[in-house]
C-alpha cells in the first residue's frame, strides 16, 4: 500500500546576511552591451542586448570553441599561401610553415590572427564555408537565435551577425572548456624566436580579468568581450560598437561586484533528512539550483521546506522538498531539494507503521 507522507513541515529561515549599498550602473558609450554572470545566468546590467550587429574579431571566441571541439591541441597544420594572405590583423604565417592547432589557437586569441583563422577553419573543417557551418550549428545547439557566422575571422560580411547577449552566452560555453581558459588568459605566449602579446588590456589593468577578445572593423567600431573573477563571482561583459570599450568595462565590473554577490545553496545544508524503515536511517539531500545572485545591500533569507522523515524507499533524483530564496522579503527563487541517493526498503525490519515511527521519533526527541 502506497505511504502517505507525513503533512509535519518544517521552515528553517537563515537570518540577514551582512550586505552592503549597491552601486547604481555607469552610463556607457556602447550601442549594446550585458554583464552577465555566467554560473546562474543572471543578467546584472544590458543596454540593447538583442540588437544584431557586426562582431569584428570577437568572432573568434566561436571560431575558437568549434576547433577544440573537433580537433586535437597537438594536430599539424600546414599554412598555404592563401591563409597567409587573409587581410588584417595577423600573427604572420608564412606558406609551407608547420603548427599545431593549439599554437594557431594562441595566435588567434592573443594577437586576433585572421591568417590563423583561415588556417584553423581549412584544417578543421575543409574550407571556410564549411567552418561557418559549423560555428552555425554551435550556435543552435547553445540555443542562439540572433546569430549566424559567415566566417571565422570575424571580417565584415553579409550574414555575419551578432548580439551581446549572444556573445557572452557563447563565452560562457567557452569558458566551460579548460584548454580554451588557458589560451584566452595568457598573457603572451612565444613560439620560437617569435612572442605574441595578448591585446586585451584587461588582462593587466583590471582586478580579476581571467581572458577577453577584442575585435575591431571601420563598419563595426571596437568591439570587446571580456571575463572577469571577484570573490568567488565569475562575470561576463560584452560592449559593442563601444569607442570607450576599455574604461566602461572597467566600471560595469566596478559596480556589479560592488552591488551584488553570489550566494551559493547548500547542497546538503539541511543535513539530512531521516528515513524510516530503510537501510540508512537518513537520506543525503541537494538542490537542483546551486547558487543564486543578490543584491550586496538587501535583506536575504532561505527557506526551507521539507517533512520531518519519509518512509523507504527513496530513489536518488527524487523530490524531497523546496528551496525559497526571498530578497527584502520577496521571492526570487524557488528550487527543488532533491534525494542525493537512494536508500531501499530494510525487508529484515518486520514492524508495525507504529512502531518504526516511535522508534525513530523517540531517539531524536532524547537528543534534542
Amino acid at each position: 500500500m502506497k505511504k502517505l507522507l507525513p503533512c509535519l513541515t518544517a521552515v528553517l529561515l537563515l537570518g540577514v546576511l551582512p550586505l552592503c549599498a549597491a552601486a547604481a550602473a555607469p552610463e556607457v558609450s556602447a550601442a549594446s552591451a550585458i554583464v552577465l554572470e555566467s554560473e546562474t545566468d543572471t543578467v546584472l546590467y544590458e543596454k540593447d542586448a538583442d540588437t544584431p550587429r557586426l562582431i569584428a574579431s570577437t568572432t573568434k571566441i566561436m571560431t575558437a570553441l568549434v576547433v577544440l571541439e573537433h580537433c586535437a591541441l597537438d594536430e599539424p597544420v600546414t599554412v598555404t599561401a592563401a591563409h597567409a594572405a587573409v587581410e588584417g590583423s595577423s600573427m604572420y604565417l608564412q606558406p609551407g610553415e608547420r603548427y599545431t592547432v593549439e599554437q594557431l589557437l594562441y595566435g588567434l586569441l592573443l594577437v586576433s590572427g585572421n591568417d590563423a583563422a583561415a588556417a584553423l577553419a581549412d584544417h578543421c573543417a575543409g574550407s571556410m564555408e564549411g567552418f561557418a557551418a559549423l560555428m552555425n550549428e554551435k550556435a543552435a545547439a547553445l540555443g542562439l537565435t540572433h546569430t549566424h557566422f559567415a566566417n571565422a575571422h570575424g571580417l565584415d560580411a553579409d550574414g555575419h551577425y551578432s548580439t551581446a547577449r549572444d556573445l557572452a552566452y557563447i563565452t560562457a560555453a567557452a569558458m566551460e572548456n579548460p584548454d580554451f581558459c588557458t589560451i584566452f588568459a595568457a598573457q603572451s605566449y612565444t613560439r620560437g624566436e617569435q612572442t605574441y602579446v595578448n591585446h586585451n588590456r584587461l588582462l593587466r589593468e583590471c582586478e580579476g580579468c581571467i581572458g577577453g577578445k577584442t575585435g575591431y572593423t571601420e563598419a563595426a567600431g571596437r568591439a570587446l568581450v571580456s571575463c572577469v573573477e571577484r570573490e568567488g563571482m565569475r562575470l561576463i561583459c560584452v560592449t559593442l560598437s563601444d569607442p570607450d570599450d576599455w574604461a566602461d568595462h572597467a566600471a560595469l565590473y566596478d559596480a556589479a561586484f560592488s552591488g551584488y554577490r553570489i550566494l551559493r545553496l547548500p547542497e546538503y545544508g539541511w543535513q539530512q533528512l531521516g528515513i524510516i524503515s530503510g537501510t540508512a536511517g537518513v537520506a543525503r539531500l541537494e538542490c537542483v539550483r546551486k547558487a543564486v545572485v543578490v543584491p550586496k545591500a538587501a535583506d536575504v533569507r532561505l527557506a526551507v521546506y521539507l517533512p520531518r522523515f519519509v518512509f523507504a524507499p527513496v530513489y536518488s533524483g527524487g523530490r524531497a522538498g523546496t528551496l525559497d530564496v526571498l530578497v527584502d522579503g520577496e521571492p526570487v527563487l524557488s528550487t527543488e531539494i532533491l534525494y542525493g541517493e537512494t536508500v531501499p526498503t530494510d525487508r529484515s525490519i518486520m514492524l508495525t507503521a507504529w512502531e518504526r515511527f516511535r522508534r525513530f521519533w523517540f531517539p531524536l526527541v532524547a537528543q534534542g
